[in-house]
């Protein structure tokens, strides 16, 4: 099948935006921002067998394609609306383009997002995802706006996903462990009721430790996290058994979820908020004036991490 004729039966939706004046079909698309909205604009690139198993059900990859850029914008607290595809496929197959095209759609409109433009060629199996969004002058939530005696919170729970993957081939791998992996949840919503409230947030793609890292970095701050009181999922402690290994959620990533700080005033207000959307958040530290992150474990004692998150070219 042709280029064109690929693009034309998979990837030509109906827009859903009256921000979007032309879309797919032409050498490029043309938007109009909202009046007095700042334009966010973030990109992610998935390559198979590094960001997703090779065997991955291509419905998933679709999604989570999607789904991490979302994450993106959520963690600077911006309403996402446009998206751009470059995909590079080994060959032509219609199942397994239907299936992806199905993922990505369906998390799109979920999120009013419009595909507006893209690109397809022949290579090894490699996504990449540009989405465009929009976010009020100064409401925009930044890395570096963390305060001394600041509480850092993070939403949902983490560690599922990395420990799914570990677990990747188990015989009868928990399903709910792998949903997390393989479907993340941008917490859209959730960044809506922190724009203008939080000092300071990140999403968790490579890991908490290495992803407040870049928190404490941009405001020149340091911290101290508490891993007895990080969010662990009932499914996460039932595959752990009697002991917790740290590292998964510590370190391990693809938990897509929020962190981020508040002053001490706003904490129980905003987790009450959060909750009433489906989205709980968790106090798990506090922001220090001394540089530096210290870990300390349930019994009080200083945690040491095998490596502290994901990097694609080593530490």
């Amino acid at each position: 099948m042709k280029e064109f004729n690929l693009i034309q039966r998979h990837f030509t939706p109906v827009k859903t935006s009256p921000d979007t004046l032309l879309g797919v079909g032409d050498d490029a698309a043309i938007i109009q921002p909202p009046a007095h909205q700042h334009l966010a604009v973030c990109v992610d690139t998935l390559v198979a067998g590094v960001h997703f198993p090779k065997d991955t059900h291509p419905r998933d990859i679709g999604h989570k394609a999607l789904a991490v850029n979302l994450s993106d914008l959520a963690a600077m607290a911006a309403t996402p609306r446009w998206a751009t595809l470059a995909l590079t496929l080994p060959e032509h197959d219609d199942t397994w383009l239907e299936a992806f095209a199905e993922g990505f759609y369906a998390l799109a409109r979920q999120h009013h997002v419009d595909l507006i433009g893209g690109d397809t060629t022949r290579g090894p199996l490699t996504i990449t995802v540009q989405v465009m969004g929009h976010v009020p002058p100064d409401q925009a939530l930044r890395r570096d706006g963390a305060r001394p005696g600041d509480h850092i919170l993070v939403t949902g729970t983490l560690g599922d996903a990395a420990l799914a993957l570990a677990q990747w081939d188990h015989p009868n791998p928990d399903p709910t462990l792998r949903a997390r992996l393989t479907r993340p949840t941008p917490r859209i919503a959730a960044a809506h009721i922190l724009r203008g409230r939080a000092h300071a947030g990140i999403d968790i793609s490579d890991g908490l430790v290495q992803d407040l890292g870049h928190v404490l970095k941009a405001s020149g701050l340091g911290a101290t996290l508490q891993a007895g009181a990080l969010p662990l999922s009932e499914a996460f402690r039932h595959a752990m058994g009697d002991g917790t290994n740290w590292q998964y959620p510590l370190a391990g990533g693809d938990d897509y979820e929020l962190l981020f700080t508040l002053g001490e005033a706003d904490v129980e207000p905003i987790r009450e908020q959060l909750a009433g959307q489906g989205c709980p958040a968790t106090v798990i530290g506090r922001i220090e004036a001394e540089p530096g992150l210290r870990v300390l474990g349930p019994d009080g004692a200083s945690l040491t991490l095998e490596q502290g998150g994901y990097s694609h070219f080593g530490n």
